[in-house]
């Protein structure tokens, strides 16, 4: 039987993208719907560690594990731990130089997934306002102008509050508890020297009293400045948090008592800080089987990020979907059947990873797990 469904993918992020290069690779056309106007429409953040089992496994079955490897950032796998002094209680460089966990800029990433699509495969600049059922398994998306496209088969991998999800589950999002602050140092070994020495080449865990300053290093530090908060705090400070001055000014007083070293990390950072509230979906989120529409990535699993598994998950679910598409080519159902039966238990087991790692960086004796963790992973 010839398999020629219409495929709409509602959001260009990894997932999506891998979801479309996989399913094109096996001569399977599908279109990706997206918000932004092009791939360099805003700022993608800072590194991603992609997983073996994973990420690189995804990225396998996508053609493009050699040319990511190209991608990858030397020296990026470096672990240091801090306390809130500033004194380094962990500083773990990988035997061989590498954990099997290479980083990659999420900018890079999306643009090596992006390229390899063939024109037009990405349709920019669609606003999805909503999802809706035609019936005999067919749905819709509508876009901000008013348009839609209908398809035979619906993959929501539009993220956090995606407009998809609703079709399938009436979960939403909750508050994990933890308000974060994005903060970038463009060209910190030029700029702050030292600041890019106190972070060094790899990621960063300082952390102490309920508050954390965690990222990535290298060329441009992308860290953020985060506080175990209720989720009103942000408001209920009277802060203008769009204004980098008063942003700015406002973390460096709740990070007052920190060491001087990282709070220049605040200090330093360049203009434009991003308020971030950490949400996710409850632990072992799942769903009834709906015919013609499954969701992917944080459209179905999103959780805090402490543990490092979210790109990594959305790419190994788009793998995985399209691989069983192409299995049961003619047979949507049995596919999409095949995916979640898998997906499910994997997606349970990482958003407990997430908020045990949630925890360990806000804990009352933070930095200790986060030291016994790292200094005894070998």
């Amino acid at each position: 039987m010839t398999f020629n469904p219409t495929i709409a993918i509602a959001g260009a992020g990894p997932s999506g993208l891998v979801l479309a290069r996989v399913l094109q690779l096996h001569g399977i056309a599908a279109t990706v719907y997206e918000l932004d106007t092009g791939a360099h429409a805003r700022h993608q953040g800072g590194l991603l560690d992609m997983h073996e089992e994973s990420g690189q496994l995804a990225l396998q079955h996508a053609g493009l594990h050699e040319e990511f490897l190209r991608h990858t950032q030397p020296g990026a796998e470096t672990t240091r731990v801090l306390d809130k002094t500033g004194k380094v209680l962990v500083h773990e460089e990988p035997e061989g130089g590498s954990h099997g966990r290479p980083e990659i800029l999420r900018t890079e990433l999306r643009d090596l997934l992006a390229d390899s699509l063939a024109p037009g495969t990405i349709a920019w600049g669609h606003k999805i306002t909503a999802a809706r059922t035609l019936g005999g398994g067919r749905h819709e998306l509508v876009f901000g102008d008013g348009t839609s496209a209908a398809a035979d088969l619906l993959v929501g991998a539009d993220g956090t509050w995606s407009r998809v999800r609703p079709l399938l589950s009436a979960a939403t999002p909750r508050y994990a508890g933890v308000t974060h602050f994005e903060l970038t140092l463009t060209d910190a070994r030029e700029r702050h020297p030292r600041s890019a020495e106190v972070v060094g080449s790899g990621s960063l865990f300082a952390a102490a009293d309920n508050k954390a300053i965690i990222g990535h290093g290298g060329a441009h530090p992308h860290l953020g400045a985060s506080l175990r908060v209720p989720e009103s705090w942000s408001e209920d400070r009277g802060v203008d948090w769009s204004d980098s001055a008063a942003a700015r000014a406002a973390l460096l007083a709740e990070f007052a008592d920190w060491g001087t070293d990282l709070r220049d990390l605040i200090r330093d950072c360049d203009d434009g800080i991003v308020r971030r509230k950490i949400y996710g979906l409850p632990v072992g989120h799942t769903w009834a089987r709906v015919p013609g529409v499954t969701l992917t990535g944080d459209a179905a699993h999103v959780m805090s990020p402490y543990a490092g598994e979210g790109a990594n998950l959305a790419m190994q679910d788009a793998a995985e979907l399209a691989l069983a598409l192409v299995e049961h080519a003619g047979d949507v159902e049995k596919a999409l059947t095949q995916y979640e039966t898998a997906m499910f238990p994997r997606a349970e087991q990482a958003a407990e990873m997430s908020a045990q790692g949630l925890d360990m960086c806000f804990a009352a004796d933070a930095p200790r797990a986060l030291v016994e963790f790292f200094g005894g992973r070998h």
